[in-house]
């Protein structure tokens, strides 16, 4: 087919104008994640703080600006998809030789979205699948650095933490090294390995994450890998090693889709994904990429997953087990591990939210620390499915509640907007489920959930346990945004004393209540617990149920104390153990 050159001259700017914006994405975002250091260097919490919301809000407003860019290069061409047919191919030619192709391939995907409305995914103009699996370049060095094993694992352990080169300096390095070996030694002893450990290999590049550094890499000894990760805080007195991490399930809680996402610079971040899956083999890629800040890459990594399944399984999209929401219609696919939230039209009495304040508060979840405890969601439009892998009762339902956000044709179901999420065992129906020690267990997990998410400044606003979920790992977390708010917009009171028994029987409270008026005391009825479990979380977590609780975090949120959550277990910490 003839093109008209000035056909191809428009495409190939309008290809170079999108890669040019790739490009300040790019040097922005490793411009904002190189200051993390300097950060932890200098103990400055509040900055990394801001410097992640920067990052967050960076990606979106490069798009937006570069859109604003074609549109004004192309005119009256700016929706020709044949133009933009051979946009595409000119693209992929000026990004062959980059080192993060496949961001550079979702980057275009995502101008050329916010220019279509494209239902589903048009592989003409959008790169529909990636290079990924292919073996990386044979002249690209490997992404971590090898330690081979000569003289003690502490003295080893020691050169790992010394290549960092921090401008602070450890408390004790050489404690912390002989600390941190003997901890390995242990786990070494009793996973059994028989083998002398051959080598270290370590990413170079630390990981940053709130109060906490993190040296990431794996300990080789024979065919057998075991992760090894050293957690860093830097205390008024240096540097220290607070943890050894040496499980997969450890690292993968570090790396969970429940926390906010690492200031790590890497340049070639599909290899550092590939490093991180041989010691993780569970952790899903798209988790990975989000994981490192790369939250829009991998959003198209579980896009590609979930079609790829589509194509290869048989089982039906149905409602999700677990009681019915007031505010989401909440679908899954039973052999894909995820869970699809679409806003009702309607919310029932009494919920008061409207669709934009359902949507605010999960922006506010994308943009706040997690905490290990806030399920991390991937926001879709116009996913398209067949219609004949839609179980009736999911049809009927979305067709009566969603109808605003659902078009079901007669061979399409086009989703106009979707919350996507993994799945996770309702906490009600775990404790029914449970055998009463796991259940136990549960709720006291599910007191610190509430606890390590107050020390965030946040408060759930809704109690239920339907409304939290348990991982694979056993930890609680809450998924359910429609009512959550900041701890500092509350105002939590003693519940007044009822003056006489027609007070407290009545239909009607005896005293008023203000829109952000919370009784602590009242969260106990909300829980629906007896028995043991009940006695077990007012053992562990009674002073939630004051307001005197929450009032104290209040004060310590409003005098600008920033209070860290350690996402590993006491026990890993070196201070828990003998010296």
């Amino acid at each position: 087919m003839w093109i008209p050159k000035a056909h191809n001259r428009l495409a190939r700017q309008g290809a170079a104008a999108i890669y040019a914006a790739f490009g300040d994405y790019e040097r922005e975002f490793q411009a904002v994640t190189r200051r993390a250091k300097v950060r932890f260097e200098q103990r400055d919490w509040h900055g990394l703080q801001h410097d992640a919301l920067e990052r967050l809000e960076l990606y979106p407003r490069v798009i937006a600006r570069g859109v604003a860019e074609i549109r004004e290069l192309l005119g009256f061409s700016e929706k020709d998809k044949k133009l933009w047919a051979t946009m595409k191919p000119a693209y992929a030619e000026l990004i062959g030789s980059c080192q993060d192709i496949e961001l550079a391939e979702t980057f275009f995907n995502s101008v050329s979205r916010r220019i279509f409305t494209t239902i589903g995914v048009d592989p003409r103009i959008e790169f529909l699948f990636s290079d990924f699996d292919s073996p990386a370049e044979a002249s690209n060095p490997p992404i971590f650095q090898t330690y081979p094993a000569s003289g003690t694992l502490a003295e080893l352990i020691r050169q790992v933490l010394a290549a960092c080169e921090f401008a602070a300096p450890f408390e004790d390095l050489d404690r912390d090294a002989h600390r941190a070996a003997r901890a390995v030694e242990r786990e070494h002893q009793v996973a059994g390995n028989a083998r002398p450990i051959d080598a270290i290999d370590m990413i170079p590049e630390v990981f940053y994450r709130n109060q906490g550094a993190y040296l990431v890499g794996r300990i080789r000894s024979g065919d057998q890998v075991m992760p090894l990760t050293l957690a860093l805080h830097h205390l008024a007195g240096g540097i220290v090693v607070d943890a050894v991490l040496l499980s997969a399930d450890e690292v993968s809680i570090i790396f969970s889709f429940t926390r906010s996402y690492f200031h790590v610079e890497v340049h070639r971040p599909r290899d550092l994904v590939m490093f991180l899956k041989s010691f993780m083999p569970r952790k899903p890629i798209a988790e990975l990429y989000i994981a490192i800040g790369y939250n829009k890459h991998g959003k198209t990594e579980l896009y590609r997953d979930l079609m790829q399944h589509i194509d290869q399984s048989t089982d039906t999209l149905d409602i999700a087990p677990g009681d019915r929401g007031m505010v989401m219609c909440v679908f899954t696919l039973p052999s894909f591990d995820v869970v699809f939230k679409v806003i009702r039209d309607r919310f029932a009495y009494p919920k008061t939210s409207s669709r934009r304040d359902v949507m605010e508060r999960y922006q506010l979840v994308f943009k706040h620390d997690r905490a290990g405890r806030l399920a991390d969601v991937q926001e879709f439009e116009h996913l398209a499915f067949a219609r004949d892998r839609f179980s009736a009762a999911l049809l009927n339902e979305l067709a009566g509640e969603a109808a605003e956000m659902v078009a079901i044709g007669s061979r399409i179901v086009e989703i106009k907007h979707v919350y996507v999420e993994r799945r996770m065992t309702p906490l009600n129906l775990y404790i029914r489920e449970a055998k009463l020690s796991d259940a136990c267990k549960a709720i006291v997990d599910y007191g610190q959930a509430v606890r390590d998410l107050a020390a965030t400044n946040i408060f759930p606003g809704d109690m239920l346990l339907k409304n939290f979920g348990v991982t694979r790992h056993g930890r609680v977390v809450f998924y359910d945004y429609d009512e959550l708010c900041l701890v500092t917009d509350c105002h939590f009171r003693e519940l007044p004393a009822a003056a006489d028994d027609s007070d407290e029987f009545g239909a009607d409270p005896w005293f008023y209540v203000g829109p952000s008026d919370i009784f602590p005391e009242e969260f106990i009825n909300f829980m629906g617990l007896g028995g043991e479990l009940r006695e077990t979380f007012l053992k562990a977590h009674g002073e939630i149920l004051t307001p005197r609780y929450w009032q104290g975090i209040q004060a310590r949120h409003r005098a600008g104390e920033l209070l860290d959550i350690i996402p590993y277990p006491y026990s890993r910490r070196l201070c828990s153990q003998s010296t």
